[in-house]
């Protein structure tokens, strides 16, 4: 079969369905010119002959490759792993595959990313950076086809798709405060990453939202969790319990973080809401499934995904618009943890 199909040439493909290779072209190419009925007899001509489109030689006629990079920290984070999802979904629509970096937040691998050495098959980058801040901006030179995405670190001119961290946590919080929660503690904090950062801004609408309602955030209420997977958030939650004055509510800086504290709460023989009630920030699909259900931030990662996309798929057919920067919609999901 791979021999016959490095064989089969556009014309072969375009005889079986009674139509000229450009049309084969544009089918492959997801151009919306082509009706229904044509792209399906090409399709079908395709897989009858199994024929396998020349990426290379079409990269070097029009400079395109068909597929786009995504970097992000660790597919192993709930939030990454569905917008990795809901991206390939956008990137289908414009006929893109896919390419995913794991950058495992560390620097030297996002600036390998935006060097462009790992970049010369894609024909666009989507990035989330995390260990590189203020100052970096060096690092964006001649990297026009790239969107940044999450905290801004950068003042420099490239494209930018984000979430309003700060009035979210404040917003979540607050509805803490307003079921008569006032000792609200914090998971997530993390002093080693910038003042920009996810955890950063997370922690500033926290502790907002403390001081505006006259409660108290002492410090052993503000955990640390320089990463935020499961058994971070477990551990978290172990160490709020022994306090003691134990947290009647607790806001995770992400769902992962949330589920776990939320398995620490029932292995300690306690009930979330009545005696913890707890709040996360993602809304990731498996939120909705923990026990109980999980009141979470919804960040708008459709709306990231669907921006990100759209605008690289712009930078990439030549547009020439200033950068722009674009904040999604943000709101509370309450279900029955808080």
């Amino acid at each position: 079969m791979s021999t016959r199909a490095t064989s089969v040439t556009m014309a072969d493909v375009g005889a079986l369905a009674g139509v000229t290779a450009r049309t084969v072209s544009n089918v492959l190419s997801n151009s919306p010119a082509v009706r229904p009925e044509t792209r399906d007899r090409v399709l079908r001509a395709v897989e009858k002959l199994g024929y396998r489109m020349n990426t290379s030689a079409r990269s070097l006629k029009t400079g395109r490759t068909g597929a786009i990079t995504l970097a992000i920290p660790d597919l192993g984070i709930d939030y990454f792993s569905d917008l990795a999802r809901r991206i390939m979904i956008e990137s289908e629509r414009h006929g893109w595959a896919v390419v995913i970096e794991q950058t495992g937040a560390r620097r030297d691998s996002e600036i390998a990313i935006l060097s462009g050495a790992r970049r010369q098959h894609s024909d666009g980058l989507i990035f989330q950076p995390h260990a590189l801040g203020p100052g970096d901006e060096r690092y964006l030179t001649g990297t026009d086809r790239l969107v940044i995405l999450g905290d801004r670190i950068f003042n420099g001119p490239v494209d930018h798709v984000t979430m309003t961290n700060t009035e979210a946590a404040r917003v979540a919080t607050q509805y803490l405060i307003d079921r008569g929660r006032t000792r609200i503690a914090a998971i997530g904090s993390n002093p080693r990453v910038s003042t920009v950062s996810a955890a950063s801004l997370r922690l500033q609408g926290y502790l907002l939202a403390i001081s505006e309602a006259g409660l108290e955030a002492p410090p052993e209420r503000i955990v640390v969790a320089e990463e935020w997977h499961l058994r971070d958030g477990a551990d978290a939650m172990s160490q709020l319990l022994n306090l003691r004055e134990r947290p009647d509510a607790v806001f995770c800086f992400n769902d992962t973080l949330a589920i776990g504290a939320l398995h620490s709460i029932a292995m300690a023989g306690l009930s979330v809401p009545d005696d913890i009630a707890v709040v996360g920030f993602d809304n990731v699909p498996i939120s909705q499934f923990s026990f109980p259900p999980l009141t979470t931030i919804e960040p708008g990662t459709a709306q990231i995904a669907k921006n990100a996309v759209d605008m690289l798929w712009a930078r990439v057919n030549g547009s020439t618009d200033p950068p722009r920067e674009i904040f999604t919609d943000c709101a509370l999901v309450v279900r029955h943890s808080a």
